[in-house]
């Protein structure tokens, strides 16, 4: 059942909602470089880490380039919560179908607290200037995640 994007395939469109309620379309983006990284659920310790890495690594990203989203199957009130509660300066999406998730492999069976059960897998995907994905990463690690993906992508401070 789990897609997992390769390295050079072309990374799926999608139009989703974010935290403001305004629609970001993969494909607007196109001509930049794109961090995508999917957590499970607004607020919780892991997820509010990894979004506050992006958030405290955010000016290097963009200098280099790059454009960062968060996407989970939150509602866009409580992306615009986590938003306001951390300070948050990037676009996070709102998928409650999960469709996009599932697009990129990042929806399916984890194990959770010794239980199998199905949810986003936390994943990360950079895309390049012509839309394709560049970098696939599944089941990442909340903690460190961003300063070994700046590493990966040559923007260590």
């Amino acid at each position: 059942m789990n897609v997992r994007l390769q390295p050079g395939e072309t990374a799926p469109d999608f139009t989703l909602t974010t935290d403001t309620g305004d629609p970001v379309t993969l494909s607007s983006l196109q001509g930049r470089k794109v961090i995508l990284f999917a957590y499970p659920k607004a607020m919780t310790p892991g997820c509010t880490k990894e979004a506050c890495d992006f958030r405290d690594s955010l000016t290097g990203l963009q200098a280099a380039g790059y454009a960062v989203l968060g996407i989970s199957p939150d509602e866009p009130e409580a992306l615009a919560k986590f938003v306001e509660r951390d300070g948050l300066t990037f676009p996070l999406l709102s998928d409650p179908e999960h469709k996009v998730l599932e697009e990129y492999g990042a929806w399916g069976e984890k194990k959770n607290y010794g239980r199998t059960v199905l949810g986003v897998i936390r994943s990360t995907f950079v895309i390049d200037e012509q839309g394709d994905v560049e970098l696939a990463q599944y089941n990442v690690k909340a903690t460190g995640h961003v300063a070994r993906l700046k590493k990966q992508l040559g923007l260590d401070d």
